[in-house]
Parts: C-alpha cells; structure tokens; sequence
C-alpha cells in the first residue's frame, strides 16, 4: 500500500514575541528569548500530529531536521524522513524555503507548516512559483503572532482534521487561499498594513480553515459609541476594579471614548478611566492581575471575518492569565467581549473561536457567551473551542 507523503515543517521561532509585546517574530528572537518568551510552534504543531496518532502506520512524515519538524514528529512515533538539515539553532527564512524545496522533491501529497504570516510567505515563494509545484496543496499550522493568511486552519486540531480527511480518502476539495503579510516595522507601531503576496493551493474545507481577515475599522461610528457607553458605564459603577483592555480596532475606539492612548495591536490596563500600564507583555499582565487588590476584568472583541477571541495577536493572554481571571468572584462574567452586530453576522453564523493552547481551558469557555453589541444591548453566540 502507498503511504501518505505527508511533508511537515516548523517555524520554530514563530510566535515567540507575542507574548513578551514585541507584535511580531521576525529577527526579535533573541530579544524576545531574552524577555523569557518560551517557543511555542512545535507545541502547537504536535496538536495538529496527535490527531493523526491512530493512521501512523499509513503515514509518513518528510520533514527537516530538529525544532523544524523532526523532534515533534519523532516523539509521537511517526515514521520520519529527513529531509533537510537546519544549520543553525535560530532557522532564517531561507530554512523554510530550502526546507520547502527539499519536501516538493521528495514528492508529498501535502506540506503542513506551523508559522505564521512570514512563514506562509516563505513557503509561498517556493511553491507557488514553480510551475512544476504549483498544484501541491499546503496548510498552515497558526503559530504566528499574526494570521492574516487564507491558507491557515483555524486552529492547530483543525489542521489535523484536515489532513485525517486526506489520509482516510475523503473527497476534500482544492480551492486557492491568500498569502497576506504585514510590515512588521509599521506593526510595532501600532499600524496595520496588510498586502497580498501571493496564493497557494489549500484543501477546503469550510469547518476548519479560516478566511482572510477582515481590514480596516468599524464603519458604524454610532454603534460603537453605545457600545463604548456600555463599558464606561460599567468602568463607573464598580469600585476596586481594573478593565484589561485587549487588541483590535473596537478596543481602540473604547480607549479613544476614555481619552486614553491605545495599543492598537497590544494590551492595556485600566483603572478608575485612567491609563496604568500600556503594551504590557504576559508576565506583566499576570503580576498586575495577582497583585491587584480587587477583580481584574477583560474587555476583548474578535477578529473580523475570522472570529478568534483567544489565540490571534494576543498571546499576552495566556492561560494562566485567563484563568486567573475566571478564578476570582465573577467567573465567566470578568470576560467581557465587545462587537458589533455587523461584525458577529460577517461570520456567517460559524462560532467565535477561543484557541489558548490549553484544551481543558478552551472547553471551559465553551458555550454562549453575552455578546456587548450596543448600549444595554447584548446578543447570546457561541463559542467553540477547537475540533
């Protein structure tokens, strides 16, 4: 019987400025390794291989050597094929190419990669450049700290099911996703300017691949001035409590309501309408929550035409961060998420997603959550913890 050539690589730096507030990977490695970020990709990369556990025996693996692949799959006991060997402990952006090139000569059904939006670009320039490979489907892992790309699954799991269905012979149609990237220069700065580098192939299937996200800012100013109304009505009535304001352009006009400055693609904190801490990185945000006298809560919104409310751009809040949270009086209600309706019905009735790296957490957040929607405005929708 022919085995699944199934070609894997890992960006195994990808992410890791998320959570220490660098916005960003590319060349901040080191600093952000200096800042204590702890690496990520291959732990979300596994996620992806544990659904594939019970086809080993149909499976191989092509991959490069090490933190790009190897190890993961190795230790879960997969038939492994190297491929090409990384020379260096932090891989360039030319590792994932050569890396790319040498599974394409090897002639897999399909390369899975963990990374994010550089990551995709890199793989891009190889694949879809090539005539000869242009018709080899890829899948995107998200491990990055940002997913602009329509060639990512929408969680780790996700990416797994897709390749289970591959694997098992269901029928999964081919279309072409996006490869978006942002300047990361202009990211720190608080700036979102996203381009369209390229396309690849990607197997389709609409439960577990994500779409392009949606740019630009909320349209409906009046919309979200209620809903703003709403949190700064909430941010008077309690005493003894702080407001974690998260990324995203509806957080940003919240923070623009107050007067305050805004990390756009960053987290803040405030207390009594005031400014106490700006851009804060994960250990900061968990020492601000556990020294606080009173209750720490979280106003967060989605992603647009995605529907992420946990593991896209925020990796400052971790789990240990949200769990904290949850563990004080309030529970679930210390999580407040804002949006506007327009923005919930741009998902297409598809559930918001909560993709923490912590199974057992993205469970407990699972169901209906209140959705703030306008002034004493709010509307019940699901979120999903990933498949």
């Amino acid at each position: 019987m022919n085995k699944f050539k199934l070609g894997f690589i890992i960006n195994p730096i990808a992410g890791i400025g998320g959570s220490v507030a660098l916005k960003g990977s590319d060349g901040m490695e080191k600093h952000a390794l200096a800042l204590g970020a702890i690496p990520q990709a291959n732990a979300r990369a596994k996620m992806a291989l544990e659904i594939l556990l019970p086809y080993q025996d149909e499976i191989v693996i092509y991959t490069a050597n090490d933190q790009m692949g190897e190890q993961c799959a190795r230790e879960l006991g997969f038939n492994v094929e190297v491929s090409y060997q990384a020379k260096q402990k932090y891989t360039l952006s030319d590792d994932s190419k050569l890396a790319a090139q040498a599974l394409l000569t090897n002639g897999v059904d399909i390369i899975l990669f963990a990374g994010g939006d550089g990551t995709a670009r890199d793989i891009a320039n190889i694949v879809a450049t090539d005539d000869e490979y242009q018709q080899v489907p890829v899948l995107g892992i998200p491990a990055g700290c940002k997913i602009h790309s329509g060639v990512y699954a929408i969680t780790p799991k996700a990416a797994g099911r897709i390749i289970e269905l591959m694997v098992t012979k269901e029928l999964v149609t081919l279309t072409t996703g996006d490869v978006m990237d942002i300047d990361e220069s202009l990211f720190r700065q608080g700036i979102v300017k996203a381009k369209r580098y390229s396309e690849m192939k990607i197997p389709s299937e609409l439960r577990y691949v994500q779409a392009v996200k949606s740019g630009g800012k909320e349209s409906d100013e009046f919309v979200l001035q209620d809903i703003a109304a709403n949190v700064i009505e909430e941010m008077n009535n309690y005493d003894e409590r702080q407001f974690i304001i998260g990324s995203g352009s509806t957080t940003a006009f919240l923070m623009t309501e107050l007067n305050l400055d805004n990390t756009l693609l960053g987290v803040d904190i405030v207390s009594e309408q005031s400014l106490t801490a700006a851009d804060v990185t994960e250990e900061q945000l968990y020492k601000a929550i556990t020294d606080f006298q009173g209750i720490s809560k979280l106003v967060i919104t989605l992603i647009g035409g995605q529907g992420h409310v946990f593991g896209r751009g925020n990796q400052q809040l971790s789990p240990r961060v949200i769990r904290t949270i949850l563990a004080q009086p309030g529970g679930c209600d210390n999580i407040m998420i804002i949006a506007t309706k327009a923005k919930l019905s741009a998902l297409e009735n598809k559930p918001l997603i909560s993709d923490t790296g912590d199974s057992e957490l993205d469970q407990q957040l699972a169901g209906f959550m209140p959705i703030t929607t306008g002034y004493k405005d709010q509307v019940l929708y699901p979120l999903a913890s990933p498949q």
